[in-house]
């Protein structure tokens, strides 16, 4: 499903709203030096500079039924076109951050693929071989000497970024996902899983159960009010990145997602996202492969970087109306249990959990 098409289909419909002009393009390939920020130098020799050698001592790929390669059985491997594009994925990444950091641009948004937050230090995973997000985090603190806020909402939880960052103080990674009691892949993500050493407190999990029915727009906005939002704020960033996957949306099959997200409620977590850190936000796509939700949140996303709010869109309404499922409240409460002593101000938000969207607004006008 990670593939070409789903880029271009995406792109269309930025063409087709009229925003694709409305953007500056950045656009470059990864150093070595940047690439080896986050990953050992064997694993970008391997899957960014020299040909991956295909025998069972180092790092090798599989051979896949369709007769190509794969560093495992869903992230294929090209020869001639996979490095380039890794690096492209990366540089353009870093580059747009950059850019945003140094304020010579608002905000942006990253179209890149392969996608990157699954990619560990040493591992290529789950159509992932460079940590995009993580790169260009490491790359901004060391340029701006700054805090970064990573928030995952992609449905799968980014296995490499957590663990890039376990230990960093610095770094505040923040996670809403699919997790099932550990049986969706990747099987990470666990709320008890909150950093090591000088980092414990800075990595958060919000890990959603196994539901009676598919998690959407009310459970990941009490996400969002309850904690996300309140720790974003108390740890003052200078920046905010966003692995931005969209396999949350309705058409993707339980293997692959499983939930109902609109699109307009992507657009209004972004807007949110945008209060702080004086707007310096950046979204980097992660997954997101089936259906016309997926460029339909993209393009919600984009107007949101441009200043136009999707609050009022009557899907995202209904939504806000309706109360959170009582185990997605439950999954909640868990994360603020193991994180509270961390993060004080969640005691006072634990209470909008169970709340719709609508009655928080009532009490917490914006």
């Amino acid at each position: 499903p990670e593939s070409p098409a789903r880029i271009e289909s995406i792109i269309n419909k930025l063409k087709d709203k009229g925003l694709y002009n409305r953007c500056e393009i950045v656009r470059r390939r990864a150093r070595y030096d940047e690439l080896t920020i986050c990953h050992t130098e064997a694993h970008v020799q391997a899957y960014g500079v020299s040909p991956v050698v295909r025998d069972e001592g180092g790092k090798g790929l599989l051979r896949l039924p369709c007769g190509g390669w794969g560093a495992d059985s869903d992230t294929v491997w090209h020869d001639v076109h996979t490095p380039n594009a890794a690096k492209i994925a990366v540089g353009s990444l870093v580059e747009l951050v950059h850019k945003v950091g140094s304020g010579a641009l608002k905000n942006g948004f990253g179209l890149l693929r392969p996608p990157g937050h699954h990619a560990e230090v040493d591992q290529a995973l789950g159509f992932c071989f460079f940590n995009n997000v993580a790169i260009a985090a490491s790359i901004y603190r060391k340029t701006f000497k700054k805090r970064v806020a990573i928030l995952d909402w992609d449905v799968h939880h980014g296995n490499g970024t957590q663990k890039i960052f376990y230990s960093d103080p610095e770094v505040l990674y923040i996670s809403m996902h699919r997790h099932d009691g550990g049986n969706f892949f990747p099987g990470t993500g666990a709320p008890n899983e909150t950093g090591s050493g000088a980092g414990v407190g800075t990595n958060i999990n919000i890990a959603w159960s196994l539901a009676d029915q598919p998690l959407a727009d009310p459970e990941y906005l009490a996400a969002l009010r309850t904690i996300v939002l309140p720790v974003i704020k108390s740890f003052e960033p200078g920046i905010i990145l966003v692995s931005a996957g969209f396999d949350g949306t309705a058409s993707h099959p339980v293997t692959l997602g499983g939930y109902a997200v609109s699109a307009p409620c992507y657009g209004l977590m972004t807007s949110y996202l945008l209060q702080m850190a004086e707007g310096k936000v950046v979204l980097a796509l992660e997954g997101g492969y089936v259906g016309e939700e997926v460029g339909d949140a993209v393009v919600q996303c984009v107007l949101a970087l441009l200043g136009e709010n999707a609050q009022n869109a009557p899907q995202l309404v209904e939504q806000m109306n309706r109360l959170p499922a009582p185990q997605a409240v439950t999954d909640i409460h868990n994360t603020i249990h193991n994180h509270v002593q961390h993060w004080p101000i969640l005691s006072e938000k634990c209470d909008y959990a169970a709340i719709s969207h609508s009655q928080y607004l009532e009490i917490n006008p914006h």
